[in-house]
């Protein structure tokens, strides 16, 4: 208990900002440049995004636990690009560097629920493949649809619970010192640094977010992909073995996309520059969602045989069109 005493005790003054500022980028000239490359990116990710769902949506043979968790990861993808970029380009290429304290929290919050389920969702993708491969015979009764969004549903409860603890942490903050956030949005660590009074709390469950949205997931998809090289290496064939890896190269794609340059980040901490920082988790946040949907169309069969399918439906009726007006 001594440890929420500096954040919850009865004789602190809390000092509540009615603004914070987002500095971003220190120092670098035509940076505005930048900011529009980014908004690029968000408006692929968009249609791309869309476009996966739509496929989905369209194509029945596509209604399968595995596609579930794409559709889902696709629908992540769009709210947490919606969630982020707008606010980014508001706050940096039309120069609203100061946030209302309010609308920073609910931005974070949002901001880290979002980043949280693609994680998750990738840890959903990982399981399903790893199932398929080690017990094929049992993958419809252990994989089923009920199961797939029992697993979705659960992990939106359990990131909203832990966010929530977070952001309402941080109303138990004082800021009677500097306002100034050194992040492009309303960064959780940046936030609760700037307290004046101890923040404790809110630096253990900033420990806690790291290990449990990022190291446990990555750590149960490194340790599927163990046993499912282990179980493919007991297969006859290296047809055989191909033909099965070949079904995760699309998630192993997105695993890499999305980890390795939070990995990089994390692990060169302290040696970085702010700047390098920035760009390093700016662009972790908006190329998977333009890549995911890229990456699941050139690699995922079932996909592409699903789009040449509805393009087919398409000029099919279009020809027929054609034909009745002519006649």
């Amino acid at each position: 208990m001594n440890l929420f005493n500096s954040a919850l005790g009865k004789n602190i003054t809390f000092v509540r900002p009615e603004y914070f500022i987002v500095r971003g980028f220190i120092g670098i000239p035509h940076i505005k440049y930048y900011y529009v490359f980014l908004f690029f990116v968000y408006i692929v990710s968009v249609l791309g995004n869309t476009a996966v769902m739509a496929v989905i949506y369209l194509d029945h043979n596509l209604r399968t636990p595995k596609y579930i968790a794409v559709f889902h990861l696709a629908f992540v993808d769009l709210f947490g690009s919606s969630a982020l970029m707008p606010k980014v380009l508001d706050i940096f290429l039309f120069n609203h560097r100061y946030v209302p304290y309010n609308d920073c929290l609910t931005f974070l919050f949002f901001c880290y629920i979002c980043l949280s389920m693609q994680v998750l969702n990738l840890v959903a993708l990982s399981y399903d493949r790893l199932i398929a491969i080690i017990h094929p015979l049992h993958y419809q009764v252990k994989v089923t649809h009920r199961f797939m969004l029992s697993l979705i549903a659960s992990f939106w409860v359990f990131v909203v619970i832990v966010v929530l603890i977070a952001v309402g942490l941080l109303t138990r903050l004082s800021f009677c010192k500097s306002v100034v956030i050194n992040s492009y949005f309303c960064d959780h660590g940046q936030i609760y640094r700037l307290a004046c009074n101890d923040y404790t709390p809110s630096y253990v469950i900033g420990v806690l977010l790291i290990a449990l949205i990022l190291w446990f997931p990555l750590a149960f998809i490194v340790l599927s992909y163990l046993c499912i090289g282990y179980a493919l290496s007991k297969v006859a064939t290296a047809r055989e073995r191909y033909r099965a890896f070949k079904t995760c190269t699309a998630h192993l794609s997105l695993v890499a996309i999305y980890f390795l340059p939070i990995l990089i980040t994390f692990t060169m901490m302290e040696n970085i520059h702010p700047n390098v920082r920035i760009i390093n988790l700016s662009l972790t946040s908006v190329f998977p969602p333009m890549l995911n949907p890229i990456i699941y169309v050139l690699q995922t069969q079932e996909i592409k045989v699903s789009v040449k399918k509805i393009l087919n439906i398409r000029k099919q009726s279009k020809i027929k069109v054609k034909k009745v007006i002519i006649k």
